[in-house]
């Protein structure tokens, strides 16, 4: 649990590199396509700290917790375009 910071391997991310956010579970998830990577940290070990995925996007961290860089994600967030259909 606690502050971490993220790297950005790649564009399009909601969230920024270098920006620190709030974790709290200890556990994470392994993605099969490192294309699927869209954030790691690193506590011990690096892992996966969020996730794109053609128009799903998810965070390991939490951002409400997250002062300022999580509000900077939620608004990402929001500003997402609509999958087309």
């Amino acid at each position: 649990m606690g502050w971490n910071t993220v790297a950005v391997p790649l564009p399009g991310s909601v969230v920024a590199d270098g920006d620190r956010y709030y974790f709290v579970h200890s556990f994470h998830l392994r993605c099969d396509d490192e294309q699927d990577v869209a954030a790691t940290s690193s506590h011990g070990e690096p892992f996966v700290a969020a996730v794109r995925h053609r128009n799903v996007h998810g965070v390991q961290f939490h951002p409400e917790k997250s002062h300022a860089y999580g509000m900077r994600v939620l608004q990402a967030f929001a500003e997402l375009e609509p999958a087309a259909t």
